[in-house]
């Protein structure tokens, strides 16, 4: 305990996450290239052993850090240091692994095999959060509840109505996070400076047996294909698309957040609180809701780490530079990592919701005075024959009476007592009570939210089933 080690990993990121982006995967996954690599060699026609490979996979996953650590004092090299490592392990495999490759070809081709594997786990968490709003949405498609604007009180809509703005954003993602996985391709084989030189000159200037060595390398790692062209690394926009899909999510996690921060100091809902939660060390009778308070933390973490990859792509001299690696190492997992802990909370938060109807209708009953006169003005003209100029006067002064009684003395709005008593408008109780139905007020909002489920998120869910799952775990 008296070093620092990083909140995502003790607090906030799932296991698997936290595995993909570990030593075991990443050096385990560099002797799978090297195997790949040998295998390739071997089958174009490089004089390389059934034994040696063999060898070679027998010890991918034993690995001596403590070897590797002490090598890579001495060379302070960390691709020579585990290319010992393995030699060590592998002594008849020796002299041919790393054979006419460059550090490059273990490091981003490992980079984006991590990548791939990320998205794939974010993709479930995604999916599965997308399936949780989508039941919160269908649950309370006709909770009619006061819409708002600039957080002002505005037309009304429904709680499902409101979700399926949240929803259509994670939709939104999905898209995008499919798009970029459907094109992220390895580095492949391609020498110091992108041209293959090392491995022309190993094929004796046999161009086609180059080209099948890419290709090969690819299909043994799971990818169709490698990309066209590249320097000593692949462009470091690739990592920028990537990361910008994780920011992307941020972006909707943190606007979901923010909405149920409001809508729980407007007491209409409230995120999961157990039995024996703390929610103030001060204040004992505070229920914070500091899942939703974390998501946007996190995300506003990931938005800004969102920069790095941008910047890393910008300011690469020609085919390689190094000043790309070490925040590599730091801003792509920590970009997965706390993603992974924002849609665990997401759908943590939303399967969990609890929703107070009593408190959204007195909420909406408050403004809906207001919101109800214009029906009432074309009313009281189109059936009561009033004049529209005189009543609309009418209403303004006693609008304008009836907000002062609710901001300066704190009571009730007596707007419609008011137009009640007006003989000008010679409205009826049941009259009154039937321009008041709040489902005139709502639009199509119950409407849109049965379409939009059935017509764009049940094909999306049914699609993808097999990435529903469960939900991450919240460990604080």
């Amino acid at each position: 305990m008296d070093g620092y080690v990083s909140p995502l990993c003790e607090r906030y990121a799932g296991k698997r996450m936290k595995y993909i982006f570990s030593p075991d995967f990443k050096f385990s996954t560099w002797r799978k290239l090297w195997i790949a690599l040998a295998e390739a060699e071997q089958e174009l026609g490089i004089a390389i052993s059934d034994a040696q490979i063999e060898q070679m996979k027998r010890h991918i996953y034993d690995i001596d850090y403590e070897f590797a650590k002490a090598k890579e004092r001495e060379v302070r090299h960390d691709v020579m240091a585990h290319v010992h490592t393995y030699g060590e392990a592998c002594p008849d495999a020796r002299p041919i692994i790393h054979l006419g490759a460059t550090s490059c070809y273990v490091g981003d081709n490992t980079d984006v095999i991590q990548m791939k594997e990320g998205l794939l786990e974010i993709k479930k968490a995604l999916v599965t959060c997308i399936a949780s709003v989508s039941d919160f949405a269908n649950r309370h498609k006709d909770t009619a509840t006061l819409g708002f604007t600039h957080f002002q009180a505005a037309q009304p809509t429904t709680v499902g109505k409101r979700a399926t703005l949240w929803l259509q954003d994670l939709v939104i993602d999905l898209e995008t996070l499919d798009f970029e996985l459907s094109r992220l391709k390895l580095l492949g084989c391609k020498g110091t400076t992108g041209t293959a030189a090392s491995f022309l000159e190993l094929f004796e200037g046999d161009t086609e047996k180059v080209k099948a060595l890419d290709s090969a390398i690819a299909k043994k790692m799971g990818f169709e294909k490698s990309v066209a062209v590249s320097g000593q690394t692949y462009t470091r926009k690739a990592d920028y698309l990537v990361i910008s899909v994780l920011c992307s999510i941020a972006q909707s996690a943190a606007k979901f957040s923010n909405d149920i921060r409001l809508l729980s100091n407007l007491k209409e809902v409230e995120e999961p609180f157990e039995s024996k939660q703390i929610g103030s060390s001060a204040m004992a009778y505070k229920r914070n809701p500091m899942r939703s308070e974390r998501i946007a933390s996190l995300a506003r973490y990931v938005m800004c780490d969102s920069l790095n990859p941008a910047i890393t792509a910008a300011t690469q001299w020609f085919e390689r530079t190094l000043d790309d690696s070490a925040n590599r190492r730091i801003a792509i997992p920590e970009a997965f990592l706390a993603v992974d802990a924002i849609l665990a909370l997401y759908n943590n938060v939303i399967s969990g919701l609890t929703v107070y109807p009593k408190i959204i209708e007195r909420n909406l009953n408050r403004e809906l005075p207001f919101m109800a006169t214009e029906n009432i003005l074309m009313y009281c003209v189109t059936n009561k024959g009033g004049d529209r100029q005189t009543l609309h006067e009418a209403i303004r002064r006693h609008s304008v009476a009836a907000a002062r009684v609710v901001k300066e003395e704190g009571g009730d709005n007596d707007l419609l007592d008011r137009i009640l008593a007006d003989k000008q408008f010679d409205l009826t109780e049941a009259e009154l009570k039937s321009l008041l139905d709040v489902r005139a007020f709502t639009g199509m909002a119950s409407q849109q939210v049965e379409e939009y489920l059935a017509g764009t998120v049940a094909p999306l869910l049914e699609k993808n089933r097999e990435f529903i799952g469960e939900g991450g775990d919240i460990t604080v």
